[in-house]
């Protein structure tokens, strides 16, 4: 089966390739991306990372694509879907997740690249809900999941299990977004 690529008016969601490595280790590494995340990504942990998602897409068929902007080919990021790795009480449950090099914040990139992702995860997956979450403090995700119609589920809040008791970022939002909501959005 041929990897599956997606296509807005301004972004191309695309298979990985091999030189896509250099600039997810540099994504990972950029204090100010990983700001709501425990720590910047050594090249080592970057490529790990970037194998787990290789792993997720060939088990699953479906993961994170690398996105490229259609105007300078330039590499803006990773956005897509992939199951929760955790048990919480809204698992088991797909997530979508973004993370964008900070030269195309503001732009509505995030946005858009995640709608084309919520429609694939709804209309090609069949999915019946996608989740998010994030850690209070970033905003700037919580606006995009406001933004492709997710809603947050105030009673859903919760302690995330792979960071330790006491850990600053250890309280995350949770967001959903059911197929019925999406499609009345539409």
């Amino acid at each position: 089966m041929p990897p599956i690529e997606l296509h807005t008016p301004r972004l191309h969601l695309r298979a990985w390739r091999d030189d896509d490595l250099t600039a997810f280790a540099e994504l990972n590494a950029d204090p100010e991306v990983m700001h709501h995340f425990p720590a910047c990504m050594s090249r080592e942990q970057s490529d790990a990372l970037a194998a787990r998602i290789h792993q997720h897409t060939r088990q699953y068929g479906f993961g994170q694509w690398v996105v490229e902007h259609r105007g300078d080919g330039g590499f803006v990021g990773v956005v897509g879907l992939q199951n929760v790795n955790f048990d919480q009480h809204f698992t088991p449950a797909v997530e979508i997740g973004w993370r964008l090099m900070p030269r195309y914040w503001g732009q509505g990139l995030a946005s858009e690249a995640a709608q084309a992702a919520l429609a694939f995860g709804f209309e090609s997956m069949q999915l019946t809900e996608i989740v998010a979450f994030t850690v209070p403090g970033n905003r700037r995700s919580q606006a995009v999941m406001t933004r492709i119609g997710m809603q947050r589920d105030l009673q859903g809040d919760f302690e995330h299990p792979l960071l330790p008791e006491g850990h600053p970022l250890r309280l995350h939002l949770l967001y959903r977004l059911g197929r019925a909501e999406w499609e009345a959005l539409r």
